[in-house]
């Protein structure tokens, strides 16, 4: 029986930079009630804080989630307030290392955006974020720059090569997440395990990256049970299913 249910953020239970709608705060409060709930994302705190946590009712239920920004270097809990568990920053050397790198490509492959909505490489402390268009560019836009991963998957082989020592990933519609050496969403699941004593094999995985490369692929790797998700339309109904499989068990 599963115990703990992991998901992605943006493109799984919301669109990019986007809260979750109401409905989706219907069911995952429902779900708090049958498992506990675990959310990893390339994301920075306030971005968790405003997508999802503004649209959840403030009761104990939230004891039963955990918050894991910049694809688990970070660990946020709730007791009578959200905490910060632990953090594992870059340097200040490794953060200018990592965007001196980020421009060279961009520039390398020509993939400087002609406008910019906010800044296209975001200090999230434990992970460099880039960005094509921006951190606040709509979405409409940024589904339009790389549908199929291709670019971004340029970057990252280049990228690879200038700065090995750090994982390289690809999230959201535009993003590249860089972090350091094995620190990804199978690191994020690692700590769930060992904080909240739940087995692997008593969780389930829920994202929209999950394919080699994808920064969901990791918790596949990881030995999770994965379900792949097109949209957060398709993340209700497999919450739906979740819900009553696990309430008629209880």
């Amino acid at each position: 029986m599963k115990k703990l249910v992991v998901f992605d953020l943006d493109g799984t239970l919301a669109e990019s930079k986007s809260s979750i709608d109401d409905e989706m705060g219907t069911l995952l409060s429902a779900l708090l009630q049958v498992a506990r709930v675990a959310i990893i994302s390339g994301g920075a705190w306030p971005q968790f804080d405003k997508q999802v946590l503004a649209k959840l009712p403030v009761n104990d239920l939230l004891q039963r989630l955990s918050i894991l920004p910049t694809c688990g270097t970070q660990f946020y809990e709730y007791t009578s307030g959200w905490s910060k568990r632990y953090a594992e920053d870059f340097t200040a050397e490794e953060k200018k290392k990592i965007i001196d790198s980020l421009n060279s490509v961009v520039d390398t492959l020509g993939y400087k955006a002609p406008q910019l909505w906010g800044e296209p490489i975001e200090d999230r402390g434990s992970q460099i974020t880039f960005s094509a268009l921006g951190q606040e560019a709509p979405l409409e836009e940024k589904k339009k720059w790389d549908p199929d991963f291709a670019k971004r998957q340029q970057m990252k082989t280049l990228l690879e090569k200038l700065i090995p020592e750090f994982s390289i990933s690809l999230g959201g519609t535009t993003s590249v997440d860089i972090t350091k050496p094995g620190i990804d969403k199978a690191y994020g699941i690692r700590k769930l395990r060992d904080i909240l004593s739940i087995t692997i094999p008593e969780m389930i995985f829920i994202g929209d990256a999950i394919f080699p490369g994808g920064n969901d692929y990791p918790a596949k790797e990881a030995g999770v049970e994965c379900i792949k998700v097109r949209d957060p339309d398709e993340t209700k109904r497999v919450i739906e299913a979740i819900v009553a499989c696990l309430g008629s068990i209880t």
